[in-house]
């Protein structure tokens, strides 16, 4: 629940990106999935996590081959665009990206050319997530603690995507 904690904290930090129009659109995004597909909201954050588990090596070792710099233009660039392939491979190999959905598929239950046709919008999801930590232009200059809690995870389950999910859910929707 860290790394939700620590999203609120970036959308109430006016030097960073988030905003809770843009947690909206992210949660739109992986809503319309999980409706399209008849996935309940606890398959949609049990996705998310193995999908989350995923995709910390990945990035991980994104940021030891590119930089951290680099690594944030890309998720920026995610962010933007709608998760367009080519950006989309210049983070993630098809074949990685092929695997995972694999792994997830096998994980979760649910069939794997859902999750397949699903990979693009469950990866710019989580990226869309982590950039929100990013600093703003012309503001501070620091790094994004979001995308650091994430890769810096230590196993105790507080950087876990699937509870992102569930918690923006509810921060979202109040009533529901």
């Amino acid at each position: 629940m860290s790394l939700f904690f620590d999203l609120l904290s970036s959308i109430n930090n006016p030097n960073q990106q988030a905003s809770v129009s843009q947690l909206a659109s992210v949660m739109s995004s992986v809503q319309s999935f999980a409706n399209q597909n008849n996935i309940p909201p606890n398959q949609l954050e049990n996705i998310m996590s193995v999908a989350g588990n995923l995709l910390r090596p990945v990035l991980k070792q994104q940021q030891a081959t590119i930089g951290e710099g680099r690594l944030q233009n890309l998720l920026g660039q995610v962010a933007g665009s709608g998760a367009s392939a080519t950006v989309l491979q210049s983070i993630i190999s098809p074949q990685i990206m092929q695997q995972m959905a694999g792994t997830i598929a096998q994980k979760t239950g649910v069939s794997s050319n859902i999750i397949q046709s699903a990979m693009p919008t469950i990866v710019s999801a989580a990226m869309s997530l982590l950039n929100m930590g990013s600093p703003k232009s012309g503001g501070w200059t620091g790094s994004n603690p979001l995308l650091s809690s994430f890769l810096d995870q230590d196993g105790d389950g507080d950087a876990d995507l699937g509870d992102v999910i569930k918690f923006a859910n509810r921060f979202l929707n109040p009533a529901s």
